[in-house]
């Protein structure tokens, strides 16, 4: 097999597994979740890393209120506010964790709710 038959087998193999967007949204969710997750029960980490965490997950909800709010999304307007609602609720309680008046743990919980909805998502 000459290297042009092998690189068109290389890169035909990888656009037939190429990651739909829940999956993408769903990796996302679970790497900083993993990362809160690491903080939450590592009692000593230290506050740049949980910056850093917190910076990442509100940067995801960011990304997720300004697509909700677009008119373009196709998702149904009750979906839509919650998602703004939990984008809002995380940015707040990023600050409260920052203070150091709460946990990462409710940000654990929600980021791994929506992780169990794309899952089902994909799935269906």
């Amino acid at each position: 097999m000459n290297s042009v038959a092998l690189a068109q087998s290389a890169y035909s193999s990888s656009n037939a597994i190429a990651p739909s967007e829940r999956d993408v949204e769903y990796r996302a969710f679970a790497r900083i979740t993993r990362d809160l997750s690491k903080l939450e029960s590592d009692a000593k980490g230290d506050f740049a890393s949980l910056a850093k965490a917190l910076h990442e997950n509100r940067r995801l909800w960011s990304i997720l209120a300004r697509a909700v709010a677009s008119e373009d999304n196709a998702l149904p307007e009750q979906l839509r506010g919650q998602i703004f609602y939990l984008s809002e609720f995380t940015q707040a309680h990023s600050r409260k964790v920052l203070d150091g008046d709460a946990t990462v743990a409710p940000l654990v919980e929600i980021n791994t709710a929506v992780m169990r909805g794309l899952r089902a998502t994909v799935a269906a």
